[in-house]
This record gives C-alpha cells, structure tokens and sequence, in this order.
C-alpha cells in the first residue's frame, strides 16, 4: 500500500548552518546518499529564512530590514489576478524559487544529476501555510491567515511552490517526496492561534493536493497530531526525541494511518547541544522506547519498523556547522544500526 518502502533509511529535514550550497549539497549526500535533501541555507541571506524564501510573487509581499510583511495598502488585485490564473492554469514558472532564494536548490539538481549511484527518492520542502501565513503579517502586524482573501491565496500560493519544486526534482529522480514544514502547528488550539480544525487541514489539504508523488508533513513541537493523520499526508515527520509520547496518545489514529500505507519518520536526533552528549546506541534506545510507546496502545512493533524513516528532529540551521555534522553523523548511525539488527 505504501508509495515506497521506507526500510529505517535516513533522512534530514531542509536546513543547515553552511553558506556554501556545494559543501552543504556534499554533505547531505555523504550521510544521505538513498534519499537526500536539497539543503536551505538561512545563514547565507535573508532571502533563505523559511518564510521569504517561498514569498516571491506574492501579491503585496514586502522585504526590508531584515522584515517579511504583506503591505494591504497596495492594490492587490493584480497580483491576486495573476495568482489564481497561475494556479487555474497550473502554470508553475509563475512559482518558480530562484536562486538568489534557494541557492542549495539549484546546486543540489546540478550535483544530483551527476551522482554514480542510484537513489531510492529525492526531498523537497516548502513552509506550510499554517506557519507561513501566522509567520508573516501585514503592515499592522495582524498575520495574513487572518484574512479570508490571503488565507486562500497563501495556500494556493505554497501549492504551487510545492509543485514546481517536485517538477524540478523529479528531473534527477522520479520518485520526490516533498514535505510541507508546519512548525507553527505546536501553536494549534493554543489561545495565541484563533484557527478551526477544518479551516487547517483545508489550507493544508489545498498545499498537499499540488504534490503528485509522495506527501509528508513535518512538525517539530507537540501537536494536535490527530488533525495531522487526517490529512492525506504518506509521511508524518514528528520530534521523537522529545515529543513521542504525544504521538502515542493518539493510537487509534496511528493505527490507521499505517494500515492505510502511512509512515513514519522518527524525529530521534536532537537538534540542540544536547547532540553532543549521545551517541547512536543511546539514541537508538530512544527510539526503541517511542516505538514500544505504540506498541504498548497494541501497535505491532513490525508494523511500526516496517513504516519507519530515521530523521533529526528538526533542521539544523541554528546549530554551529560541527553541531550541524554531529547531528546528520547520529542520525545515519542510528539508521545503520537499526538496519543491521532488523535486516531492513
């Protein structure tokens, strides 16, 4: 049932703390050689935070000091025109991320399409439009996703982005998982986020309807992860080093979700200082411990490694480039290790 068998390999989430896009390219095919990822690199511009670097062409979009707002005081129609004939027309150029905005993207099609090995898939990602449209706001500092119109535009918008990104990828290897990165979904039900359960999976469920091959979400904080399973996401992406007990609060939903093809990418390295006090056994420990978590709600532990990805936790692009190195070194140890003793 599943669109590809997961078999514990590793996996990173985006970002990294280098500039250089070649070195940054390199190092996620030296750890992630089956499935790797095209690096983000915040650190290099402005252009690359997660929010700015999925914002060209949106309408009434403004960026100065070091600032992302929508600007409401423009006439927007025409950018809102131009949108929705994009996105009628599925014309993905006019979501095209350019490389001042993207400067791994570029690098990692070049460097993916010269590699001397097989990949089993390629990753890409786009900030959701839960975190992109509470993130970014309008000129009095009330988030976009508070107005019916840019709601609706948002996701249309990351939609989108998302399939342009999966086009371009798949010219180095058909088969593209693509994640759509809601971080802010730790906020969800909270009294600073005034959103409905329906109106979230809509937005998020307009973003995964542009994406063809394989679907993933991830969230780097605890969530209401029954809202998440709802969707029509292959690939639930969670922090297991902190947060798998949540996760297993909600076993029915688990349960379903696997027996319908889902997997699930194990979250098990921390992306803080905390990665220089593990090594892969004690994180592999860790992991088995999330894991007996579901088997505990009566979750078949085979069925949960046969649906397991290894990832970090979230991405590195706040952590000092060793920190960084440590963190991509655990992760593809703890896949190496749970693939030795489970034959994966």
């Amino acid at each position: 049932m599943r669109k590809f068998e997961p078999k514990l390999l590793p996996l990173h989430v985006g970002s990294v703390p280098h500039t250089d896009p070649l070195q940054a390219c390199r190092l996620t095919f030296k750890y992630f050689p089956q499935i790797p990822t095209w690096p983000q690199l915040p650190r290099r511009t402005f252009l690359e935070n997660m929010y700015v670097q999925f914002s060209e062409r949106f309408p009434g979009v403004v960026l100065e000091d070091g600032r992302i707002y929508v600007d409401r005081t423009q006439d927007l129609d025409p950018g809102l025109e131009q949108l929705y004939v994009a996105y009628l027309e599925n014309q993905l150029d006019f979501a095209a991320i350019s490389a001042d905005y993207a400067a791994g993207f570029s690098r990692f099609i070049q460097e993916a399409s010269v590699l001397s090995h097989p990949l089993v898939a390629v990753k890409g990602q786009v900030t959701g439009p839960i975190s992109w449209g509470l993130m970014v706001v309008d000129q009095d500092r009330r988030p976009v996703l508070y107005e019916e119109v840019l709601a609706d535009a948002v996701a249309k918008h990351l939609r989108l982005k998302a399939a342009w990104q999966e086009r371009e990828l798949r010219k180095v290897c058909p088969n593209v998982i693509m994640f759509v990165d809601e971080p802010y979904m730790a906020s969800f039900g909270s009294a600073f986020v005034s959103l409905g359960r329906e109106q979230t999976i809509a937005l998020i469920e307009e973003v995964l309807a542009g994406i063809k091959g394989i679907k993933g979400v991830h969230c780097c904080g605890n969530t209401d992860w029954s809202l998440l399973l709802e969707t029509s996401i292959d690939i639930l992406n969670l922090d297991a080093y902190e947060y798998a007990e949540a996760l297993s609060l909600y076993p029915t939903e688990v349960r379903a979700f696997l027996e319908r093809g889902g997997i699930i990418a194990w979250g098990i390295t921390p992306n803080s200082d905390k990665v220089m006090d593990e090594t892969v056994e004690s994180l592999v420990d860790k992991l088995h411990g999330a894991m007996n978590l579901l088997v505990r709600k009566g979750i078949p532990f085979e069925d949960i490694l046969a649906a397991s990805l290894i990832t970090p936790a979230c991405g590195t692009g706040s952590l000092t480039t060793e920190m960084a190195e440590r963190v991509f070194e655990l992760t593809a140890g703890v896949s190496a290790a749970m693939r030795r003793r489970y034959g994966a």
